[in-house]
């Protein structure tokens, strides 16, 4: 141990020491860094030398998306270039670049392209507030992010993005960044710019003429456009215009009193849309963009400007037909001669859910993201949901069969309130198969009341119907607030022809982005009823087609192995007379439908309310003939194959159940089967005719002839008989000797049981002997082994008494020596 002269150089030699452990700590930790720092700058050098190279004339003319058909050919593409209207920095007005910056990027001016500042607040407020709650990117950032990287949220992507940012400030001005910005930037209705946006929101060609509320509607819409569309979503482009104005007010961009006048006019004043003409099968587009835009990552920006492919699922022949027999009149004659008509159509393949055709206007529109009737909610399903509600649900729930008898009858709900079937025509006791074919109301009501509100919602609800209420026992009517989409439809009947295998309706296969990168799209599928249930409700509703009763004949494809559905809803007695609708009027017509390769639902009504027009007569037909001729067209050539009948279904009279669960009658059957005896058969059920009496004599001798042959005849009959007759007492003299050999080997196996019986007994008695035996030789060993103990005992005493003795011998010499010595001494 190192000797110190005193304690201050003790203490000072410590100090030296733990410096000197510290100066090594600070060195080791200090080294991690400057390696880690090397890793990390080699990343992001290896990254940034991937980013493309920055070109302003991208920056405002981006390639807008192809989609393809599902044999990967083209089938439209939307349209980029040429919705722009490029204006100069100078024709904008300050208020309108104001609002951008107030939303955007308040700091615009302040950073170089990446804010730092802005980066450390969102931090926090997304620690704080939840994450997303803020983001931190740039006006810059943004630019550069839309026109030249893939939309995926990687580490690559942003480190690309922040140094093409940087680089960005280096070579342009500010307001050259936002002229750019403002230019490139999407506003919904395939609108690229502020001066296409204006034109098309307010109808201003001159961007002066814009107010200060106006430029915060346009500010609004770019985050979101779609969501944030003022002409499709008022609401929330409004709430969103006055955040931006309390914005500008914060930032001294517009006054107090400016802001509280802008905030003060309605949105929908505000504008004087028009529409801008786009591609062909708007429709399926439309859906196509939906479904790219949920896609995470993606913007609707992305679309017009990131220039990928999107891959789907359209059959563009069958798409081709349902667009030429609904947008004309070739095919089907009765149109009503009335615009507000409309029609939407989906068609599905049923065992996967990819969407082959829709159609979702009369005619085709010329309004991007119009309203499309195959995934809007249309008016009230009507019938259609019977198996959805109703019948599939007790099925499922409640094991009933196809013949399960429901009384038709004057019926409450269960709040108290009366109901009746239309016309107030009852049935009195109907199976369901009955029921369904004929679509009769009052059993479908009862069924949903036997099954329960929440199990018949849920069961729906696994089958892709989503209520924005709970829903009631009418709605097994049809009684719903909102209605149901075509495409909605189609998904849940679907699931009935793929063994109850629901599976969600989509259009997009895969995206790949202009950087190489793709996504597939690979929808889930849920087991979501018994393959009974599906098979069961499949086979009642082939009946609606081609039973004499059924309300679809009409849908009816020949030979086709079809299943399907009608429905229709009612005004109600009020509606009738304010409307001026005729008798038999109706709103809506349904008709959904499947074979095990596709289904299609097609709703016909009105797309302005319920007052702007009624089908009557043969109007009411047209959903099934749209259905009729769109199916066969796809079919041609198929060899469709029937729905395929599971193990799990037995029949009985007819009437299919889940084997498992039999109905009563079955078991009731089964019971009589095993308890009643057999009875003698009569001659009638031998297959015995009973002679007829013979003919009296004729004169004649032809019918002397005829008497003798026919005496002949039944001579051979007779003869017939007894050898039938003597075959069946040899059948039964066989069975008597199968009935006594059975006897006998039943006396054997008797006598065996009790041979084993005895043996039992003789091994158990065996047995106890033996245990006897081994008893004795316990207690023998027991008894020899204290004897032993004895004898051991008795050793020991007699060890014991002859040590005594001698020791008394020797005592006894011991005294007599010392007598000798006090003899001797004396």
């Amino acid at each position: 141990m190192e000797e110190h002269r005193s304690r201050t150089e003790k203490r000072r030699a410590g100090e030296k020491k733990k410096r000197s452990t510290l100066k090594k700590v600070l060195f080791s930790i200090l080294g991690v860094v400057i390696v880690g720092m090397a890793v990390i700058i080699a990343a992001g050098v290896s990254m940034i030398s991937d980013a493309p190279e920055l070109n302003a004339e991208e920056l405002v003319f981006a390639e807008g998306a192809t989609i393809y058909d599902m044999n990967d050919n083209e089938l439209g593409r939307l349209q980029g270039t040429e919705n722009r209207t490029y204006r100069e920095n100078d024709e904008m007005p300050e208020h309108l670049k104001d609002a951008f910056i107030a939303v955007e990027d308040y700091r615009f001016y302040e950073h170089s392209g990446i804010d730092f500042y802005r980066i450390g607040g969102a931090i926090i407020s997304n620690v704080t507030d939840g994450f997303g709650s803020e983001g931190a990117s740039t006006i810059t950032q943004q630019l550069v992010k839309q026109a030249f990287l893939s939309p995926e949220q990687t580490i690559d992507r942003k480190v690309q993005e922040q140094w093409l940012a940087l680089q960005m400030e280096h070579q342009y001005s500010k307001d050259e960044i936002l002229e750019l910005y403002l230019n490139s930037s999407y506003f919904d209705s395939s609108a690229w710019g502020v001066g296409e946006a204006a034109i098309r929101y307010f109808n201003k060609e001159d961007l002066d003429e814009l107010t200060v509320a106006d430029a915060a509607v346009l500010a609004a819409i770019p985050r979101r456009p779609s969501y944030y569309n003022p002409q499709n979503n008022p609401e929330e482009a409004e709430e969103r215009r006055d955040l931006i104005l309390s914005l500008m007010e914060e930032n001294d961009f517009i006054s107090e009193e400016e802001a509280a006048d802008a905030m003060s006019v309605d949105i929908e004043d505000q504008l004087d849309y028009t529409p801008q003409e786009n591609v062909a099968y708007q429709s399926i587009i439309d859906q196509v963009m939906e479904e790219v835009e949920s896609i995470d990552g993606i913007e609707s920006a992305d679309l017009y400007a990131a220039g990928f492919d999107i891959y789907t699922t359209i059959d563009p022949e069958a798409q081709e037909i349902a667009q030429d027999v609904i947008q004309s009149d070739e095919y089907v004659s009765q149109y009503p001669d009335n615009e507000a008509f409309q029609v939407g159509f989906s068609l599905l393949d049923t065992e996967t859910g990819a969407i082959r055709a829709m159609v979702g206007n009369r005619e085709e529109t010329e309004e991007e993201r119009g309203l499309n009737y195959a995934t809007a909610a249309g008016g009230s399903p009507g019938s259609t949901v019977k198996p959805i509600l109703g019948y599939g649900p007790a099925i499922e729930e409640q094991d009933w069969y196809t013949g399960e008898t429901i009384v038709d009858e004057p019926h409450e709900y269960s709040d108290g309130t009366s109901f009746g079937n239309y016309g107030d025509s009852y049935s009195g006791e109907v199976s369901m198969r009955e029921a369904l074919v004929r679509s009769i109301n009052v059993p479908a009501v009862k069924a949903i009341q036997v099954v329960g509100l929440d199990d018949a919602q849920s069961f729906a609800e696994r089958l892709g119907f989503d209520f924005d209420q709970d829903i009631t026992e009418s709605s097994v009517l049809g009684g719903f607030s909102d209605g149901i989409s075509s495409l909605d439809m189609a998904g849940a009947y679907a699931s009935f022809g793929n063994e109850g295998t629901y599976n969600e309706p989509y259009s997009v296969r895969k995206v790949e982005f202009r950087d190489g990168g793709e996504v597939e799209n690979s929808p889930e599928s849920d087991q979501v009823m018994y393959e009974s249930t599906a098979y069961m409700m499949s086979d009642m509703l082939k009946g609606v087609l081609d039973d004499s009763s059924g309300t679809g004949q009409r849908a009816n494809i020949g030979e086709l192995p079809l299943a399907g559905k009608t429905g229709t809803s009612n005004f109600t007695q009020e509606e009738l007379g304010e409307y001026g609708v005729p008798d038999g009027g109706v709103p809506d017509v349904w008709f959904n439908g499947y074979t095990t390769d596709y289904t299609a639902a097609v709703w016909t009504g009105f797309g302005d309310g319920r007052d702007s027009g009624y089908l009557i007569g043969e109007e009411q037909n047209i959903a099934q003939d749209i259905f009729r001729i769109i199916m066969t067209n796809v079919h041609e050539g198929e060899g469709t194959e029937d729905f395929s009948r599971p193990n799990s279904v037995c029949e009985t009279d007819g009437e299919l159940y889940r084997c498992e669960a039999p109905p009563a009658q079955v078991t009731e059957e089964a019971d009589e089967e095993g308890t009643d005896e057999e009875t003698p058969e009569t001659p009638e059920e031998e297959g015995i005719e009973e002679e007829e009496p013979e003919e009296e004599e004729d004169e004649d001798e032809e019918d002397e002839e005829d008497e003798e042959d026919e005496e002949e005849e039944e001579d051979e009959e007779e003869e017939e008989e007894e050898e039938e007759e003597e075959e069946e007492e040899e059948e039964e003299e066989e069975e008597d000797e199968e009935d006594e050999d059975e006897e006998d080997e039943e006396e054997d196996e008797e006598e065996e049981e009790e041979e084993e019986d005895e043996e039992e007994e003789e091994e158990e008695e065996d047995e106890e002997d033996e245990e006897e035996d081994e008893e004795e030789e316990e207690e023998e060993e027991d008894e020899e082994d204290e004897e032993e103990e004895e004898d051991e005992e008795e050793e020991e005493e007699e060890d014991e008494e002859e040590e005594e003795d001698e020791e008394d011998e020797e005592n006894n010499e011991d005294a007599e020596e010392e007598n000798e010595d006090v003899e001797d001494d004396e």
